[in-house]
């Protein structure tokens, strides 16, 4: 039976950068997240994971964000080729979509990647949109459901666990949430009728993880709170949309949620029943971070419970996946 620090540590993602992560591991992390500079070669890159792979007390995670275009993680390694961003795949086509996300899938499955967060499936409602735009299929709910559909199969098939994102959608945002905390004032009913309906879609279709985005959603908070720490927008998707699976934060280093505060962040995020976290690094103040989570969870009931009913997703999802 896992013990409370373990049953934590699952419920994080983390960065090489900073080197904790070696620790972590052995106190039984939940994954790692490789960036660009962690993929330099193909051999170093084996080599990277396998060491992971063998200090690892439980099988983590490997995780990779691999869209395509301007967020892709292995340009180091396939001699500069560039895959398309889903916008332009989707526009050549169907098939075009398919054979490329099986191109990127076989990549990622050869290295031993058993997590994708792809594919975004924001509807980019917002021209001015400073951090979707391309990345999004398009600017219409039913293209963007059409796209998922295939691009979620295809990693399926390859062994990848496919992660939706950014719930409840970051295509209406005129800000970047890695700077700032975006917000989205829109009525739930237009959230419903055209952002969210992508995630219900995918939800219907048996997606197991969703990414929360760090965007204010007036729909669900009146304060200027991220739907990855509300509860309102974590319910709803729990609830409305009947989604059993993993709910995880988008980096937790980004600054629309990093004003939080370092550990009251992601203590908001869990009693809002977040289940898992990203840390693009994994130095001594994240590691911090957690212990001292561990400390108040020692003592408070209700954070165990929300600890355990964590790990128990994060478990089944490991079991039934990788």
């Amino acid at each position: 039976m896992a013990e409370l620090r373990e049953k934590l540590y699952q419920m994080f993602i983390l960065g090489t950068e900073g080197g904790g992560y070696k620790h972590a591991l052995k106190q039984g992390l939940g994954g790692i997240i490789f960036f660009t500079k962690d993929i330099q070669s193909s051999s170093q890159f084996k080599n990277l994971i396998a060491e992971i792979k063998s200090t690892g007390k439980v099988a983590p995670f490997l995780s990779v964000d691999q869209e395509g275009g301007r967020v892709e993680r292995t340009e180091n390694i396939h001699g500069g080729k560039k895959y398309l961003s889903a916008k332009f795949a989707y526009q050549k086509g169907s098939e075009f979509l398919k054979q490329q996300t099986k191109e990127i899938a076989q990549e990622l499955a050869g290295y031993g990647i058993n997590l994708n967060f792809a594919p975004c499936i924001d509807v980019n409602t917002n021209p001015d949109n400073p951090i979707i735009g391309e990345r999004s299929f398009s600017s219409l709910p039913d293209e963007v459901i059409a796209g998922e559909k295939i691009v979620s199969k295809v990693y399926k098939d390859f062994g990848i666990i496919p992660c939706v994102k950014h719930f409840p959608g970051h295509g209406d945002a005129n800000a970047d949430s890695h700077l700032t905390l975006p917000e989205i004032d829109l009525p739930l009913e237009v959230m419903e009728k055209v952002h969210i309906k992508p995630f219900k879609a995918a939800i219907d279709n048996g997606i197991e993880m969703v990414m929360a985005a760090h965007i204010h959603c007036t729909c669900f908070e009146q304060e200027p709170v991220p739907a990855s720490l509300s509860k309102n927008a974590i319910d709803y998707l729990r609830e409305k949309l009947n989604f059993t699976g993993v709910i995880i934060s988008d980096d937790m280093v980004m600054k629309g949620v990093s004003a939080f505060g370092q550990e009251s962040a992601p203590l908001m995020g869990i009693k809002a029943g977040i289940n898992m976290f990203i840390y693009r690094n994994s130095g001594e103040d994240v590691l911090n971070m957690i212990e001292k989570i561990y400390q108040k969870a020692i003592i408070d009931n209700e954070l165990q419970q929300k600890i355990d009913a964590s790990y128990t997703k994060i478990i089944d999802l490991k079991i039934r996946r990788i």
